[in-house]
């Protein structure tokens, strides 16, 4: 993934912004990794991924749990 500082992505965004639609950018402040840029699709794509593994799990937290107890 490329890396860009927090100055140049204000100086140069639209480039920037266009080269996040194919794929995601690093974005620095201080040499620090801050921020990721990325296309509102793969945005969506991370977020959908991510809910359904949370529902998932959700759901087997609320089904009802048989305790055996041995006789």
């Amino acid at each position: 993934m490329k890396r860009v500082s927090t100055v140049e992505i204000i100086h140069n965004f639209s480039v920037h912004g266009d080269a996040a639609l194919t794929e995601p950018i690093i974005v620095t402040k201080g040499g620090r990794d801050r921020l990721v840029l990325m296309s509102l699709e793969r945005y969506d794509a991370l977020r959908h991924a991510y809910d359904a593994v949370h529902s998932k799990r959700a759901e087997r937290q609320r089904s009802p749990r048989r305790i055996l107890l041995a006789r």
